[in-house]
């Protein structure tokens, strides 16, 4: 059996149209009762980063977490709730900024508790054995992951396998990137996070999408798509085809592959559209972005890696654009790394020991000013 991959074109944010196609989409998935029991407690999952508007192409738009909550609501499902583990600042203040909470306030769905951390243990992980979950995923019996499509200076981009690293909380986030601290060991903590929490379905908002410097500090695309499956692998697979990205470069889809979780091969996914079943090279021909701002270089040879002197050369690395940079200091707050890798001594801008930085890219995303790019 393949993979299905359901493709849904939506030239814009219409409240209408969102949701008219969203239930087509899920519809062509065998309908919400495919997914959930009315009575279950059910957790939205959006990628609320950090505070934006909704137009940024940070978050994801608060119409289609909308549609998707008033389409499970229709159904009967009344134990809703919906929320994210931000990176900077509080989800209170996320919601409100991009308009969600507005939304949800429309639709009596309450935000759930991501404060507080609970340890699980998950011994069948390959990579991760433990996570430190934030207490709404861990009291939820069925998740909805609701994603942005977006590029991320780590993984190349950010989609459906990407955004449950928000189910982690708070602080542990950044304690993350110090203990899988390259593209490769993240990529199969997040596979192992699919597999542990088992979200029933993955919904990607591709309407507006981002491009170049994300996945807070690109620019905003319009792609017109959104994307739904239970395979996020094979959901991420299309979003490369897209991207004009070779899916085989992205490590959470390689990861995820070896480890179960999906499938990424052209041979292996079949996307619905109303137009029929197409392929991903059909996808990428008919609703792809030739010019789609994203890394497509080569991955440095694992052997050359061993060699640090060598490897030193050719690591990607973040550097502060000084006449953008405010001297906030969220940059510095957001560096993992015991002892810090970027420090700030005012009046000057940010200063980078590239002998402690790991590459994780943390100040890069949490940047409100997109003063920090990645050469």
């Amino acid at each position: 059996m393949k993979s299905q991959v359901v493709l849904l074109k939506c030239s814009k944010y219409d409240r209408e149209k969102i949701y008219e196609e969203l239930v087509w989409g899920i519809g062509q998935l065998g309908g919400v009762q495919q997914f959930v029991q009315p009575e279950e407690k059910i957790l939205l999952k959006p990628n609320l980063l950090r505070k934006a508007e909704a137009d940024s192409a940070i978050v994801t738009h608060p119409l289609v977490v909308a549609a998707v909550a008033g389409i499970f609501k229709k159904a009967g499902c009344e134990h809703l709730s919906y929320g994210d583990s931000a990176g900077v600042g509080s989800m209170e203040k996320i919601a409100e900024a991009c308009g969600l909470a507005a939304e949800m306030e429309r639709l009596n769905i309450p935000m759930a508790d991501f404060s507080e951390s609970i340890l699980v243990n998950y011994p069948q992980g390959k990579m991760a054995k433990q996570f430190h979950m934030a207490k709404a995923v861990v009291e939820t019996e069925a998740l909805i992951n609701i994603c942005k499509m977006k590029t991320h200076q780590l993984e190349r981009m950010t989609g459906a396998v990407k955004n449950m690293y928000g189910c982690i909380q708070g602080l542990h986030k950044a304690k993350g990137h110090t203990k899988y601290s390259n593209a490769e060991s993240f990529a199969r903590m997040l596979v192992d996070l699919n597999r542990y929490v088992r979200p029933r379905l993955y919904i990607m908002d591709g309407i507006t999408a981002m491009e170049g410097n994300g996945p807070a500090s690109g620019t905003p695309v319009h792609m017109g798509v959104m994307l739904l499956s239970t395979d996020p692998v094979a959901l991420d697979s299309v979003c490369c085809s897209l991207m004009n990205l070779a899916p085989e470069l992205v490590p959470t889809n390689v990861q995820g592959e070896k480890m179960g979780l999906g499938v990424w091969a052209e041979k292996d996914i079949d996307v619905v559209t109303r137009e029929g079943i197409l392929t991903t090279f059909q996808v990428k021909e008919r609703f792809g972005r030739k010019d789609y701002d994203v890394n497509r270089g080569k991955e440095v040879r694992r052997l050359w890696r061993q060699i640090r002197w060598i490897s030193r050369h050719f690591q990607r690395k973040p550097y502060i654009v000084e006449k953008r940079c405010i001297r906030c200091g969220i940059c510095v707050e957001a560096c993992p790394v015991e002892g810090k890798a970027i420090h700030l001594h005012k009046p000057s801008a940010p200063v980078y020991d590239y002998k402690k930085c790991i590459a994780c890219f943390c100040c890069q995303e949490m940047c409100p000013q997109k003063a920090i790019q990645v050469k």
